[in-house]
């Protein structure tokens, strides 16, 4: 399977509602079903290599595989909120939930795991973590990519200060060009890895040239955390991870500075006492396409 089948379902919000698009790879019935869900300003084809990995490693074991990428609303093919201040923690787990429920609608999810970087890890945390949830099957194994419960705060101030600032770009090319400028975190690639990943973050621009593919207004509720916030919510993510009793995988960049060392070395000494990896010469976040980055996660969902 070369292309993943787009897919979306309504999720109710106070404004109406919205639509939440997901792409699924592999056998559409398989009642094993791993979710993968990007970072603050990417999208659900980040994982297309993960995708294929894994269907090749469950197809070699004769293990029927459903892998399911959601783009998170204001990102890729998701609606954009009529409420800025929805692109919150709060929404990004009640879409999820909406969407595992519709997997399970559409065949039964008898085996749940999650791979999540950076939020999309932090929105598996909260889905994980919290066991009051309708889930169709506990999450099985968790994935956290270069994130855990403490955030560091600089890497938030540095985020913000690029997210949700408009950029034209004439070609494809000057978009991938800009957004490998942005993202020294992410890591040694050729140009046609970096090509790859990047075709799917452009949009046509309705005056012309290419746009990115977010909604900018997922900035404003952004903009609003402080750091006495987020030492909060640290606090709260912590009361989630050590509820999670899925096995757990860290990933981390070596060069992070979202995730710090220390923070991964806890992770592996309460809740659920996490393994973890990390590389050399990436920081935040690792892509999953490199062969040895891919082997950790495969050897890990699919023993």
């Amino acid at each position: 399977m070369t292309s993943p089948a787009l897919h979306r379902v309504h999720c109710p919000d106070a404004q109406g509602g919205h639509q939440t698009a997901w792409w699924q790879w592999g056998d559409a019935h398989a009642p094993h079903v791993i979710v993968c869900v990007h970072g603050l300003t990417r999208q659900g084809r980040d994982f297309d290599v993960l995708a294929q990995a894994l269907l090749a490693r469950a197809a070699a074991q004769g293990h029927p595989l459903r892998v399911v990428c959601p783009d998170v609303a204001g990102r890729g093919e998701s609606d954009w909120l009529k409420d800025p201040m929805g692109y919150q923690f709060p929404t990004y787990v009640s879409d999820a939930l909406t969407v595992v429920v519709a997997l399970h609608q559409a065949a039964p999810v008898g085996t749940l795991d999650w791979v999540g970087t950076s939020m999309g890890g932090l929105i598996g945390l909260s889905v994980a973590g919290l066991p009051q949830l309708p889930l169709p099957a506990p999450v099985r194994k968790l994935v956290l990519n270069d994130v855990g419960p403490t955030v560091q705060w600089r890497a938030l101030q540095r985020i913000g200060r690029y997210l949700g600032q408009p950029a034209v770009y004439e070609t494809v090319e000057q978009g991938a060009a800009a957004m490998r400028a942005l993202s020294p975190g992410f890591g040694p690639h050729t140009d046609d890895e970096w090509l790859a990943l990047s075709r799917p973050m452009l949009r046509p621009h309705a005056q012309g040239g290419w746009r990115l593919h977010y909604d900018p207004a997922i900035a404003v509720a952004y903009a609003a955390i402080t750091e006495a916030a987020a030492a909060e919510g640290e606090q709260s993510l912590w009361r989630l991870y050590d509820q999670v009793g899925a096995a757990t995988l860290v990933l981390r960049g070596a060069e992070s500075d979202l995730l710090s060392r220390d923070t991964a070395a806890q992770m592996a000494e309460r809740g659920p006492r996490a393994q973890w990896v990390e590389w050399a010469g990436v920081g935040h976040a690792p892509t999953l396409i490199a062969p040895d980055q891919l082997a950790v996660v495969l050897n890990f969902l699919l023993p």
